[in-house]
């Protein structure tokens, strides 16, 4: 079975056809590295994180291309706020994203570009843009030409007539049209500047992502992903930038990810509800909060609030502590089948299958968690049952978890550590209290062990523990 992806561009579930399989060219736009990313950024770096680690899981070479835009107004403008140049800013703040999106078990991409540091690449499309008469130069600054590209507006579905009743010039801005986005901005007092034909300047923002994908991925992208924020204007510029500099489809699919909302209200600075991941990693566990955002279908929109990741950490828990009896159980099983394991065995066989056909069906990340706490359930019943435990059988069931954490990274699947010493002397010593029937010392042992953080329960199987 195909993967089949929701494609922005043509509003469907299209087949994965990569260019050049098994080669998967993924580019996804990174972040603004003037601030510490919110909650909504991260969404999207955790969900294509997912993406990527999938294809991967089914075969692909995925190389990932994620970008650091490092210049531009809001750049500039927080820079001068905070009396440091723009370079020093960028520095703060990309080592930031690198420490929350590490939190949050996000995978380095295989290429972080800087805009700043393709500046020569940036200069060459937007010279290929004028020589095609897609672009022109007004008063030193370098414009796109809406008007040339007669496919505007194809990635958010509007027209051009449309999109040109809410289009509006900015102060300063002498282009010939509404629709029209600058490509190189000529020099301003104190800002950052670079030598071009045009004169000193900068480039504008949708010039980057076109020109650094080019450099690492010079043919027709596989996929583009981002935010919903970012189909239009940013992708549609992109798009235009790329045809009319080299006469190609930017991206065979656009992928975008829903919108998060706090508290059922858009997250705004004017409402003062913006939570940083900054922040949120020291009031949650991470993968409590990577867990929510796995647990909605990406495309679908996103409630966030304190109560829900509470609620999405009990889930994960549940998950966590099944893991772990599971990983006790292997000490007392044994080798050879005892005739319980058929109904397991069947579970273990359908989720495979169930889980596969969620994630090839667009990435539906909330029917894989569904498939992954059915299983569980089913792990429960056979641990509960009382009967030997099949070694083989736990290994694959603890194998199938291991391999779906691989993609998703939300429990820990390690072999048990054993508890020091004393903690083992105090279990040793409980169960012997437990067998002469002095129930007042083995309350008291479990007691203290539970002040240590360490949980016993006490199965047919002998007495097992965990880590609260």
């Amino acid at each position: 079975m195909a993967i089949k992806i929701y494609n922005t561009l043509t509003r469907r579930k299209e087949d994965l056809n990569p260019g050049a399989p098994p080669l998967v060219t993924f580019y996804v736009c990174g972040p603004t590295v003037y601030d510490y990313i919110h909650i909504g950024n991260a969404r999207v770096f955790i969900i294509f994180d997912v993406v990527r680690r999938y294809l991967e899981y089914r075969g692909y070479d995925v190389k990932l291309v994620q970008n650091y835009t490092d210049i531009d107004d809001k750049m500039i403008n927080r820079a001068n706020e905070q009396g440091i140049s723009v370079p020093e800013l960028a520095e703060r703040f990309i080592q930031a994203y690198l420490e929350d999106v590490s939190a949050l078990r996000v995978r380095p991409a295989d290429a972080t570009p800087r805009a700043t540091e393709h500046i020569d690449d940036i200069i060459e499309l937007i010279e290929r843009l004028l020589k095609n008469g897609f672009a022109y130069i007004s008063d030193g600054d370098v414009y796109y030409d809406t008007a040339k590209y007669s496919d505007y507006g194809q990635l958010s579905h509007q027209k051009q007539d449309d999109l040109l009743m809410g289009a509006r010039v900015e102060p300063g801005e002498k282009k010939r049209s509404p629709l029209d986005f600058v490509l190189w901005k000529q020099k301003k007092e104190g800002e950052p500047s670079w030598d071009s034909p045009w004169g000193e300047g900068r480039p504008g923002w949708h010039i980057e992502c076109s020109a650094m994908s080019t450099h690492f991925m010079d043919d027709t992208l596989d996929i583009h992903a981002g935010g919903a924020d970012l189909i239009f204007p940013h992708h549609e510029n992109e798009i235009a930038q790329t045809w009319g500099a080299d006469r190609r489809p930017l991206a065979r699919y656009w992928m975008h990810a829903g919108y998060l909302n706090i508290e059922d209200q858009k997250m705004s600075k004017s409402l003062g509800n913006v939570r940083t991941v900054h922040e949120l990693v020291k009031e949650y566990d991470p993968l409590d909060l990577r867990f929510l955002i796995l647990s909605a279908h990406y495309r679908s929109p996103l409630n966030f609030s304190g109560e829900l990741v509470v609620q999405a950490g009990s889930g994960r828990q549940r998950l966590q502590e099944m893991v772990a009896n599971m990983l006790n159980a292997l000490e007392d099983a044994g080798e050879s089948a005892g005739g319980h394991e058929e109904k397991l065995e069947n579970a273990l066989s359908e989720a495979r299958s169930r889980f596969t056909g969620a994630m090839d069906d667009d990435f539906n990340t909330a029917d894989a968690f569904g498939v992954l706490f059915d299983l569980a359930r089913s792990c429960n019943i056979y641990l509960k049952e009382g009967h030997p435990y099949n070694r083989p059988l736990l290994e694959e069931a603890l194998g199938f978890y291991r391999e779906m954490n691989e993609i998703f990274e939300i429990v820990d699947i390690s072999t048990p550590r054993g508890l020091d010493d004393e903690i083992n002397s105090m279990i040793a010593e409980r169960d012997q209290a437990r067998a002469s029937k002095d129930f007042a010392t083995a309350d008291r042992i479990r007691d203290e062990l539970q002040q240590r953080g360490i949980v016993l329960e006490d199965t047919p199987h002998g007495t097992r523990w965990k880590k609260k």
